[in-house]
């Protein structure tokens, strides 16, 4: 089986082409791509593969671009780090996705369905209804969050907060001025509602790029983060998510 993986970051790439073949070592990454461009001039030379594994944000555009503009009938597995309440469109057209970060047990499961993903005849519409729900996923997020403190409700702009975090199952908000504050929200909500300047380092950590400092290299090629506000926790970033943290953290 030929594959072709289209994806910027170059740990990610790897890591994903690693994994392929100790899966399916019978399989050929005939190229890795890194851009729109470099795609569509690609596929415009080079015959189909049997399967492409795809991120959706590149750094000149979305990857749909590539599908939109070429007669691409192959499976197509999206790789992504966007939550799957903002990927239920791919369940409903029938397009399988990758979540970031990906693990062995998930790019086995997306072999699995490989077979349902054989759909001939893909056009341009179909893929435009893609870009229409990732970009509505990627407009501007609220501008505060609504905590409590004692018997009144706060909203705190997000542009003021360095962090979220969980002590003993509680979250927490603490801001660049250095107050706690509690919002009734989990982690996850807050990360839909925060934006794409907030990164989930861990289950228990939603940071603000601007509050980091440095990231530090850990045990087997995790990151440590350092923040610009006092907190005692140490932030780590495993292995797997390394690679979309950076890319973040350069703002790509």
């Amino acid at each position: 089986m030929k594959i072709v993986i289209i994806e910027d970051e170059i740990w990610t790439a790897e890591d994903l082409a690693e994994t392929i073949l100790q899966l399916q070592p019978e399989s050929q990454i005939v190229a890795t791509l890194e851009s729109v461009k470099e795609a569509t001039a690609y596929f415009r030379k080079n015959p189909q593969p049997d399967l492409i594994f795809s991120d959706i944000q590149l750094g000149d555009g979305l990857s749909f671009e590539i599908f939109s503009a070429l007669n691409i009938s192959t499976p197509v597995i999206f790789c992504t780090a966007f939550d799957e309440y903002a990927l239920k469109a791919f369940k409903a057209n029938g397009i399988d996705y990758l979540l970031k970060p990906f693990t062995l047990e998930s790019v086995q499961a997306a072999f699995s369905k490989f077979n349902n993903l054989r759909r001939p005849g893909m056009d341009e519409n179909y893929f435009k209804s893609f870009i229409t729900e990732i970009t509505a996923q990627m407009q501007p997020k609220n501008a505060a969050v609504l905590v409590y403190f004692r018997d009144v409700i706060l909203p705190v702009k997000v542009e003021d907060i360095a962090l979220f975090y969980l002590e003993n199952e509680i979250t927490h908000l603490l801001t660049f001025d250095k107050k706690i504050y509690h919002p009734k929200s989990t982690l996850d909500e807050l990360e839909k509602i925060v934006g794409a300047d907030f990164f989930r380092a861990n289950r228990k950590c939603l940071v603000c790029r601007k509050t980091i400092t440095k990231a530090s290299s850990y045990l087997s090629r995790k990151l440590t983060v350092s923040v610009s506000v006092p907190f005692d926790s140490i932030i780590t970033i495993s292995k797997e998510k390394t690679p979309h943290f950076l890319a973040w953290l350069s703002g790509q």
